[in-house]
C-alpha cells in the first residue's frame, strides 16, 4: 500500500466509508471537478487587457517587486545590465534553457555572461520566463519542467522574470484555465509556483527580512507583444 492509499484510507474512515466513492455520489464529485467552478472574481480585473497590464505592474510593485517595461525582446539586455549595475551585481547570469529566452540578444552585451541550466548555490542572478502572470494580485504563475527548472526561482538571491504582455491574465482562475489548455486535462506540469514579489518573513519579533526562502530582490520585465496590448 502506497503512501497516498494510506493518507485517501484514513480520510474515508473517519468519513465513514468503507471504499472509493460510487454511482450517482462518484458522478456528482467527477463532475464538480471538471467543471472547474470559480469563485468571488473582484470587479477590479473586469477591464481591457492593456489596463490588467498596468493593473499587475502596480501590484508587483506593491509587493515590492520592481518591474520594467519593453517593447521588444531586443530592449531587455539594456535593461538586465542596468539593473546588474543599480544592484552592484556581478554581470553573470543563470538563464533558463527556454526556447522563449533565446531571443533575447545578450551578444549584444559581452560584459554579461550567460550559462544555461538549473541553478547552483553559487549563482547570485536567475534570469526565467514565466508561465502567466496575474493581474489581481500582482503575482507570477511560474511552470516546472525540463526547460524551466524550479532552483531557478528560488537558490539565487536575484531573480529575473521575462513575460509578455498577452500572457498577463486577469485572475488565478484563468491562469488555471490558460495551464489545462497548455498541459491538457490531468496532466499538470511537477510543480506549480505562484510568486507574489521577493521572499520575506516577518516570524522573529515582527521584524521583516527580506530574502529568507527565496530571492532577496524580484524584477519583472513586460514585454509588449503587439496591437492586442495597446
Amino acid at each position: 500500500m502506497t503512501a497516498r492509499d494510506k493518507i485517501l484510507g484514513r480520510i474515508r474512515q473517519r468519513l465513514g466509508r468503507e471504499g472509493p466513492l460510487e454511482g450517482a455520489e462518484a458522478a456528482a464529485l467527477r463532475a464538480r471537478i471538471d467543471g472547474h467552478q470559480r469563485g468571488i472574481v473582484p470587479n477590479r480585473t473586469n477591464i481591457p487587457h492593456a489596463a490588467q497590464v498596468d493593473l499587475f505592474q502596480e501590484k508587483a510593485e506593491a509587493l515590492a517587486a520592481t518591474v520594467s517595461r519593453a517593447k521588444s525582446l531586443n530592449d531587455v539586455p539594456e535593461i538586465v545590465s542596468d539593473y546588474l549595475t543599480r544592484h552592484n551585481l556581478p554581470g553573470k547570469i543563470k538563464m533558463s534553457p527556454a526556447p522563449f529566452l533565446d531571443g533575447i540578444p545578450f551578444g549584444a552585451m559581452p560584459m554579461i555572461e550567460i550559462t544555461r541550466g538549473a541553478a547552483e548555490a553559487s549563482d547570485e542572478v536567475s534570469l526565467t520566463p514565466a508561465f502567466t502572470g496575474i493581474a489581481e494580485t500582482g503575482t507570477l504563475c511560474m511552470a516546472s519542467g525540463a526547460n524551466t527548472p524550479s532552483t531557478l526561482n528560488f537558490l539565487p538571491e536575484n531573480h529575473i522574470v521575462v513575460i509578455r504582455a498577452s500572457q498577463i491574465a486577469g485572475t488565478l482562475e484563468e491562469s488555471w484555465d490558460r495551464l489545462r489548455q497548455a498541459f491538457g486535462e490531468g496532466n499538470m506540469p511537477r510543480t506549480v509556483n505562484f510568486i507574489s514579489g521577493p521572499s520575506r518573513t516577518a516570524d522573529i519579533e515582527q521584524t521583516l527580512i527580506m530574502g529568507a526562502h527565496g530571492p532577496r530582490r524580484l524584477h519583472i520585465v513586460i514585454v509588449d507583444d503587439g496591437p492586442e496590448d495597446t
